[in-house]
């Protein structure tokens, strides 16, 4: 996550999130074939640019293996802390078309100009260039995200909310007929932040640990609290609606053996 401050549905604020394109660095580095990218880098934090340069270097150095969220931003208190503008919504989704524009510009071949419906740049001169054609998922659930990501995008990163969920992959695919696209050429992820127990004693108990002071039982189904069974069968019909990727960030994340209590879900 691109965040400066943990996100309470996470974590008490004090908990360590640390910054996202350093720590993506560090993983390009290590012996493994994971996709790598941020859910999402909200286009008020840094300009485009520099979003585009990051994640081209970041494609270089893992062998084509980025990827980029983008999204408007939402959360006007770590704006504030680190003393950065947090505009009204119509201006930060303004932002997103001009961010997703930028990006894709200097992502292009060659160092021609680029005069564009939102951007205009002198040169696009961005070495190393990506090594692979990085998919820009767009992150947010309000109608004109929505639109943008079926616009603009490779994909659009939505809650996985399952109340919510069909609908909002309905809207998208009818954004997409209308911006002239195929539905099937954007896809459909979601983040996902479980409570997992090894029986429903535990995650219960990981519950209690960690809803603060948020109801025991709102805790528990907003953060879909289970067994692994239970998540392998939840996660079975979000791909029967129309999920190619769920990105889990599970609440409970203390050793490797929590890790590794995932696998029954997964595999």
């Amino acid at each position: 996550m691109d965040h400066l401050i943990q996100i309470p549905q996470v974590d008490r604020a004090w908990a360590p999130i640390p910054e996202p394109w350093v720590t993506l660095g560090m993983l390009a580095g290590l012996d493994t074939d994971l996709k790598l990218g941020t859910l999402v880098s909200p286009v008020t934090f840094r300009p485009p640019g520099i979003t585009a340069k990051a994640a081209a270097t970041l494609d270089a150095l893992s062998g084509g293996r980025a990827f980029l969220g983008l999204g408007a931003g939402w959360w006007d208190r770590e704006h504030a802390a680190f003393g950065l503008p947090f505009p009204p919504a119509p201006e930060r989704l303004d932002l997103l078309e001009t961010g997703i524009e930028t990006v894709r510009a200097l992502w292009s071949a060659g160092t021609k100009a680029h005069d564009g419906p939102r951007v205009h740049l002198p040169e696009t001169t961005c070495y190393p260039r990506p090594v692979s054609d990085i998919p820009i998922l767009v992150g947010g659930t309000g109608a004109r995200t929505l639109r943008i990501a079926a616009r603009l995008a490779d994909g659009a990163n939505v809650p996985s909310d399952e109340s919510r969920l069909a609908g909002r992959i309905e809207a998208l695919r009818r954004h997409c007929l209308d911006a002239g696209r195929d539905p099937a050429e954007v896809a459909v992820t979601v983040l996902d932040l479980p409570v997992l127990g090894r029986d429903r004693d535990e995650a219960w108990a990981r519950v209690e640990a960690h809803r603060g002071r948020a109801n025991a039982a709102t805790f528990a189904r907003s953060h879909h609290a289970g067994t692994a069974a239970e998540q392998r069968t939840r996660y079975a019909h979000l791909a029967a609606l129309g999920v190619q990727t769920v990105f889990v960030a599970p609440v409970h994340l203390r050793s490797a053996g929590d890790i590794l209590d995932w696998a029954p879900a997964l595999l």
